[in-house]
């Protein structure tokens, strides 16, 4: 063997213990290599804006769910980020009517200052989306579902992806539902609406998630009329119906989507087991999201919102549908799970939280400012303590509807106690209701002394709410 001598000819170094150390270098270089590389991959990970995932149902009312106490509705999903995030207990909209609320949410606005009144206001091309804040703030941004818009197609800016009903369909469709994507009007056949807009959903998080995102998930169910995926069919129809329904439910008559509603004609019952069962629906499809983050190692990272854009009566008041200024109508069900800033998962809180507060929370998360004409606020300091409170009182607009519809103008104003509900251009009178006594909002209290004694109060707030409404 070939050896290398010192100076002093004595025997120092064979080619063996060359190529051993030439070895031993280039292993510790490979190595730093990859732990400078792994190190910098976790520092950009721990540098990463959060991402965002928003699933809006429609007319979910804020009870139905396993882990509210239902006794049989199956939401193990829901029940889920309840458990891994912070469950919102006094969340409302701020007007109960599908296209109006949803601009709400996406605005950080109320519906008189945002302009869409009903569902069939055009929406101003003016108006701007927290989704184009965030992708102006380096976001990849995806508008996914519905709107409900008929004959009035919005234009978004600042959305990579952008699917959506045909004007036609307006609110889409259960079965074979037509799609604008990216401006293509495309067919479905043979595709059950919750879960093909899941499917989307999926995809563009497979495809953005080197990125920070943000999708924007909304559905139709389960709004009426009440039709179920075939897995689903009959799925509750043997349960209990004990204490679940108000007692007015098999009392009244109404209209919604050019259907009588009402006694023989409509079996109040099975049209509630169907309602239940699209909820379950909705229920795996955000469970396949959530499976999605878990396999993605992007869980902890993102932030799950999981809300609707209003609450539903079933017979209360002797009312269905939604609209009205009653509690089971502007309530609505508001869960937050993200792992990397809830101190306390699983936690539930009583503070007042509205539709408005959306777009101001996913853009402090972004670290973006908030414009100055968004009428919500962050709720990020209540996801590390719980007590913190946003407001104790908000108001609480809608705007008369269109016939069929013969729900009036209403201005109303909901303390932590009290609703207070004014009609306008009606002939229907003031109502005032303490809410904890009387949830349900049975027991007008307008001609009482409870009533006498905190009117003035109310009146003057709502009265201050109405003047910004219509003087700014």
């Amino acid at each position: 063997m070939k050896r290398f001598y010192s100076s002093k000819g004595q025997s120092a170094i064979t080619w063996q213990s060359v190529s051993e150390l030439a070895m031993k270098v280039a292993i510790t270089l490979i190595m730093t290599g990859v732990v400078l590389s792994l190190f910098s991959g976790y520092v950009h990970a721990k540098d990463k804006k959060p991402n965002i995932v928003l699933i809006l149902s429609d007319d979910h009312r804020w009870n139905q769910m396993g882990f509210m106490g239902h006794p049989w509705i199956q939401t193990p999903n829901l029940d889920r980020l309840a458990g891994e995030g912070v469950v919102f207990k006094n969340a409302f909209c701020t007007t109960s009517l599908c296209s109006p609320s949803r601009a709400c949410f996406i605005t950080g606005q109320y519906a008189h200052k945002h302009g869409v009144k009903n569902n069939i206001t055009p929406w101003d091309n003016k108006n701007v989306t927290v989704l184009e804040l965030l992708k102006k703030g380096g976001y990849k941004t995806a508008f996914i579902g519905k709107w409900h818009m008929p004959g009035h197609f919005p234009q978004l800016r600042g959305v990579d992806r952008f699917i959506t009903f045909t004007a036609k369909t307006g609110q889409g469709q259960y079965y074979d539902c037509p799609l604008i994507i990216d401006g293509v009007e495309t067919q479905r056949k043979g595709k059950y609406l919750t879960k093909d807009l899941t499917d989307y959903a999926i995809d563009f998080i497979q495809k953005e998630k080197d990125h920070p995102f943000c999708l924007y998930l909304a559905h139709k169910a389960p709004h009426g009329p009440f039709k179920p995926p075939q897995g689903l069919k009959g799925f509750y129809k043997n349960k209990d119906m004990d204490h679940l329904l108000p007692k007015w439910a098999h009392r009244y008559a109404g209209m919604c989507n050019g259907e009588i509603y009402g006694g023989v004609l409509w079996n109040v019952e099975a049209q509630y087991k169907k309602y239940c069962a699209l909820l379950t629906s909705v229920d795996r499809q955000i469970g396949r999201v959530l499976d999605e983050l878990d396999r993605l190692g992007i869980a902890d990272n993102t932030m799950v919102i999981y809300s609707t854009d209003n609450g539903y009566l079933f017979g209360d008041k002797a009312h269905f549908d939604k609209r009205w200024a009653y509690e089971p109508s502007l309530r609505i069900p508001f869960i937050v799970r993200y792992p990397a800033g809830i101190k306390n998962p699983g936690s539930r809180t009583d503070s007042m939280v509205l539709s408005v507060d959306l777009a101001p929370t996913l853009l402090n998360l972004a670290g973006l400012p908030v414009p100055d004409n968004m009428d919500g606020k962050s709720i990020l300091p209540i996801l590390k303590n719980q007590s913190i409170r946003l407001r104790d009182a908000f108001h609480y607009e809608f705007f008369k509807d269109f016939p069929p519809y013969t729900v009036p103008g209403i201005d109303a104003v909901r303390t932590e106690k009290y609703l207070y509900i004014e009609y306008n251009h009606s002939r229907m009178k003031p109502e005032l209701y303490n809410i904890l006594n009387d949830p349900e909002n049975e027991n007008d209290l307008m001609k009482t002394p409870e009533g006498a004694k905190v009117l003035p109060k109310l009146k003057i707030l709502l009265d201050e709410y109405k003047r910004r409404k219509y003087h700014g």
